[in-house]
């Protein structure tokens, strides 16, 4: 049996094992198995290891994403330059980090982005966002980051009419919003925004969070991060499956 799995904490609403177990039954793929291994903490992945030999990959979830990468052997280019992990591909004891939320995010991004849409706002400043950061640099977007602490570009008070003009593209890269504490919403004053406005959550459940309802309400265009999350399952399973990335 190939054993391919999901790490992170908490993962009760996980998307990952229902997806992939659909996959294999719908594909036919046999002798194959996806779970979810919940870790108190990123020291337990040893400890996981062990347990399963049979592991071949796993998806790396909040809050492990860059936690995860003193416990990798190399890391692919792309992965190295964006700090943080959200697959790891297993061979013989050997883990090799790789980021496929960059290019699903780029991949889904481009269909609703405009040309006026040159600058970013990118709230939060985990792991999801490091590989926001890396898509934009390659778009060619300018950036600032926004944060509840003082150190990022704008907290979330410093946020005005003059802002969200400005900024015109505005992702979600935190969990707020998310199922069960779908009440929750980044602090941007949405009483400014237009149908200039893109926003793009990377929150797939609920798919209309509020962020992205008191977006539409205002007729900014919108996203949430359901095609994203395809995206970086199915570019996944490509790495585990690819014999040259080892």
């Amino acid at each position: 049996m190939n054993l391919y799995g999901l790490i992170g904490m908490p993962l009760a609403q996980s998307f990952s094992k229902k997806y992939f177990t659909e996959k294999f039954e719908k594909e036919g793929i046999e002798h194959a198995a996806y779970e979810l291994f919940p870790l108190e903490g990123i020291d337990l992945l040893k400890g996981l290891l062990s347990r399963h030999p049979d592991l071949k990959g796993l998806n790396v979830t909040i809050p492990y994403k860059e936690e995860v990468l003193p416990f990798l052997h190399s890391l692919d280019a792309d992965a190295a330059e964006i700090g943080a992990v959200n697959c790891i591909k297993i061979n013989d004891g050997r883990l090799k980090g790789f980021n496929t939320d960059a290019p699903a995010f780029e991949t889904s991004l481009m269909p609703l982005l405009e040309s006026h849409h040159k600058k970013a706002l990118i709230l939060g400043t985990g792991g999801a966002a490091k590989a926001v950061l890396h898509i934009l640099n390659k778009l060619g977007i300018e950036y600032a980051f926004v944060s509840r602490q003082p150190g990022a570009d704008f907290v979330y008070e410093d946020l005005n009419e003059a802002t969200l003009a400005a900024y015109p593209l505005i992702i979600n890269a935190t969990p707020l919003g998310s199922f069960p504490k779908v009440d929750t919403a980044p602090a941007i004053p949405y009483e400014y925004l237009t149908a200039r406005n893109y926003l793009y959550d990377l929150v797939y459940n609920p798919a209309m969070t509020l962020f992205l309802q008191k977006g539409a309400a205002k007729g900014a265009l919108i996203k949430n991060g359901y095609e994203m999350l395809v995206g970086q399952a199915e570019l996944s399973w490509e790495i585990w499956n690819d014999a040259a990335n080892q």
